[in-house]
């Protein structure tokens, strides 16, 4: 008898993929994939460990499974993704619930792991040499058939003071361009109408197997696959954004104008103490360059709000940039104290009322700005995808090009008829409430 497995993946879209790919190599191994935990023998919790959020949610996450466990409804909980990396030495003593921690990067032996687990009915785990880990795979994919993420490298040499990923996954290593082509034909060929690329610096692409940035050249590559309609990129390092790449997004008309840069900060001091290059003038003048060459382009960034050392006058400097920009799309995180991490022995560190009220002041400007942006929007028809139909407001809903999947706002609308998901329609914009935009099919 096949023995039942069920996941929860919390955090990133990168760790949802390694969680796909996790899968993948369980059914290979005679397991069998179930998207209940109730049904499950087996429940995997697929964790993040990047800030202090994530690691409760992780935690709260096994301790509710191992409730499941302790009334016998489970045979086995089994922890993999970042937390179980980070904290490989604690985790066995700190949540002996637990029967295995699986490190990243060992899909390929999960189910000799588990078999083992089970048959000697012991606590087992596996934590690879990080520069092995493979970077690809098959995968039981968990998004819906017409979308779908792709991870085109692993690991980051960015350094940011305050980041723990380079500890938990490594240093950089991209995926050759033939095995993404051929994993995004694979997909396509099974339904997928859009593609999201995603790595920890998703712009860096390429610099270690051809020397030099070939994010550009791997999209322009991918626009060639037929059936494709929307390839998006996530996770843009601003440093190594290039001119050719600003020019293919501006050119192909598959790549959708939308580029997410998290900027993290705009003073030149802070930007400084998070190992970080720039400051507000020069990522002014880039935000600047990028709507010039991608007209029409939507800037997504994500910021981080009392850092170690920020003043009063640097987080009044990182209010305005936002109001001068105009981000169509961002997102903004107290700052979280990590251990290992040269951020994390700081001095000047900041309360964490302070810290979260400059979060939540920084949201409520970028809030405005996104409400007069839809409002100017209003009579504008977009092509939406459809993602479905919600009956709680009777309306159907979907993504514009403006919105990537999961972090952003969608579009909801009334219209006769059946609407398939994965289709694409014509709305016209009514109305809009925060990110989310209101209208009609306009067919």
């Amino acid at each position: 008898m096949a023995y039942k497995v069920g996941m929860v993946s919390l955090g990133c879209a990168k760790n949802q993929v390694d969680g796909e790919v996790l899968m993948a190599s369980l059914q290979q191994a005679g397991f069998l994939p179930v998207e209940d935990l109730e049904e499950a023998d087996i429940a995997i919790v697929n964790t993040c460990g990047f800030i202090d959020s994530a690691k409760r949610e992780s935690i709260e996450a096994i301790l509710d499974l191992a409730a499941l466990k302790g009334e016998g409804r489970l045979k086995k909980l089994v922890v993999t993704g970042c937390l179980g990396e980070r904290y490989q030495k604690e985790m066995h003593s700190e949540l002996p619930e637990v029967d295995a921690v699986i490190g990243i990067g060992a899909n390929g032996e999960i189910g000799e792991l588990l078999t083992q687990m089970l048959e000697e009915d012991r606590y087992v785990e596996s934590f690879p040499e990080k520069g092995k880990m493979p970077l690809c795979g098959e995968r039981v994919l968990t998004t819906p058939s017409y979308f779908a993420y792709v991870k085109i490298a692993e690991g980051c040499d960015n350094r940011c003071s305050y980041c723990a990923i380079p500890l938990i996954r490594g240093g950089y290593r991209s995926r050759t361009m033939e095995s993404i082509e051929e994993e995004c034909r694979g997909l396509v060929a099974k339904g997928a109408k859009e593609i999201d690329l995603i790595a920890q610096d998703t712009s860096r692409y390429g610099i270690d197997l051809y020397g030099e940035y070939s994010l550009a050249k791997l999209m322009e590559r991918l626009c060639r696959i037929d059936g494709l309609k929307w390839l998006r990129v996530l996770y843009c390092y601003p440093d190594s954004i290039t001119d050719e790449l600003l020019e293919v997004m501006a050119r192909e008309e598959k790549i959708v104008k939308y580029m997410d840069i998290p900027l993290q900060h705009a003073s030149g001091p802070i930007l400084k103490a998070m190992n970080r290059r720039g400051d507000r003038q020069s990522l002014t003048a880039l935000m600047k360059k990028i709507r010039e060459k991608v007209p029409g382009v939507v800037l997504r960034t994500t910021l981080i709000a009392g850092f170690p050392g920020e003043t009063e006058e640097d987080f009044c400097e990182l209010a305005q940039f936002v109001k001068d920009v105009q981000f169509q799309r961002m997102g903004c995180f107290a700052y979280s104290q990590e251990e290992g991490t040269p951020a994390g022995e700081m001095e000047d560190q900041i309360d964490e009322e302070v810290k979260e009220r400059r979060a939540e002041i920084l949201m409520e400007d970028q809030m405005r700005i996104m409400e007069r942006q839809g409002e100017a929007l209003r009579g504008q028809t977009l092509e939406v995808l459809v993602e479905g139909f919600d009956p709680e407001v009777q309306r159907w809903v979907g993504r514009s090009y403006r919105d990537a999947p999961d972090v952003d706002g969608k579009v909801l609308f009334t219209g006769e008829g059946e609407l398939t998901p994965g289709s694409f329609v014509p709305v016209l914009i009514q109305s809009c409430q925060d990110s989310d935009l209101w209208g009609r099919l306009a067919l």
